[in-house]
């Protein structure tokens, strides 16, 4: 597993940004990314975070009230389970279902039912605006600031979760931060 994390950690060049300002879980995985290569301790699920940007965005919804390695390998385990992570037939999904879904051991988060009812209310908004891609809320080129906004009208996401996805978006290799005046 170790040789499998420095070979990881010798691929992936990123410019690291200064994060002193947050505290918390997204910081310990950042910290942990910095010294051991991997941000969950689970090499496939930072692949899938890296390939996937509705899993981006679902594992920093699912960071609150648990702790972030698990929030971030969310996404992964209801992928598992669905088959897919496809934001437009989550959207379409019986809301019951999908909560019976996030309930089945282990669970996708521990407010089952508030996580399931969120991750389709962002799936159904993502949907209907972004072609169900979250990647579109940020792949255009603009500036955080706007990103930001866009962020904020999804459910679950405050201003400090908001905040945070620049620094998902630049770590996970979706967006480069580094030369951004204003990173704090």
């Amino acid at each position: 597993m170790q040789s499998k994390i420095q070979n990881l950690k010798s691929k992936i060049e990123i410019i690291h940004l200064d994060y002193s300002h947050f505290d918390g879980g997204l910081v310990r995985m950042l910290d942990r990314f910095k010294d051991e290569g991997t941000f969950t301790g689970d090499l496939e699920a930072d692949d899938y975070l890296r390939r996937d940007a509705n899993a981006a965005l679902l594992g920093l919804l699912y960071d609150q009230r648990v702790r972030a390695e698990y929030a971030f390998t969310g996404p992964h385990r209801l992928r598992d389970r669905l088959g897919h992570l496809d934001l437009k037939k989550l959207a379409a999904m019986d809301p019951e279902a999908l909560r019976e879904v996030f309930a089945q051991k282990p669970a996708i988060h521990r407010f089952t039912n508030k996580m399931a009812d969120q991750t389709r209310a962002v799936a159904c908004i993502l949907t209907d605006e972004y072609d169900g891609d979250a990647a579109r809320l940020w792949n255009d080129g603009v500036a955080f600031s706007v990103i930001e906004k866009r962020l904020r009208r999804l459910p679950g996401f405050g201003v400090g979760k908001a905040a945070k996805m620049k620094y998902v978006l630049h770590y996970f290799g979706y967006r480069d931060f580094s030369g951004e005046d204003g990173l704090k």
